[in-house]
C-alpha cells in the first residue's frame, strides 16, 4: 500500500486555530505532479462580530495589542486583535469573539470588555466605538 504524506503550510494551522464552531473550513487536496507546491491565493479576510465596524472603519487594526490592569485585583490582561475581528488572549488557545468574553476569560467575572481593554495610546474600545458612532450614526 502506498504511503500518503500530507504537508501543511503553518498558515493552515493558524487559520484552523482562529475558526469558531460555526465556521466551515474547506481544504482542497490535489495530486502533485509539478516540481513545487501549487500557488495559493489567500481569500480576503472579512471581519465579523462586535469589532468588525471598528476594523472596517480603520479605527482599529489587526495585530493591535490591547491591555488592561485592574489595580484592586492586581490583575493584568493582554490580547491581540485578529483580522477576523476576534481577540487572542495570552494563555488561551482559542480566540474570543468579543471584548467582554476575552476579558471574562482573564477575570473570571462577567465584565464590560469595551471599557476594560485599552489601546497602546490609552483609549478604550468603547472610545473607538463612540467615535465610530459620531462618524457613522448607522453603527
Amino acid at each position: 500500500m502506498p504511503t500518503l504524506s500530507l504537508h501543511f503550510d503553518p498558515s493552515v494551522f493558524a487559520h484552523l486555530a482562529r475558526a469558531t464552531g460555526d465556521d466551515t473550513v474547506h481544504l482542497t487536496l490535489s495530486l502533485g505532479g509539478g516540481d513545487g507546491p501549487p500557488e495559493i491565493t489567500p481569500s480576503p479576510v472579512v471581519p465579523r462580530g462586535p469589532l468588525a465596524g471598528l476594523l472596517q472603519a480603520g479605527l482599529l487594526n489587526p495585530d493591535t495589542e490591547l491591555n488592561f490592569f485592574q489595580r484592586r485585583a492586581n490583575r493584568r490582561g493582554r490580547a491581540v486583535v485578529t483580522a477576523e475581528g476576534q481577540l487572542i488572549v495570552d494563555g488561551h488557545a482559542c480566540p474570543f469573539p468579543s471584548p467582554s468574553k476575552a476579558a471574562e476569560a482573564i477575570t473570571g467575572n462577567v465584565i464590560n470588555g469595551w471599557t476594560l481593554w485599552h489601546l497602546p495610546d490609552g483609549r478604550t474600545l468603547d472610545d473607538l466605538r463612540r467615535e465610530l458612532r459620531r462618524n457613522d450614526p448607522q453603527h
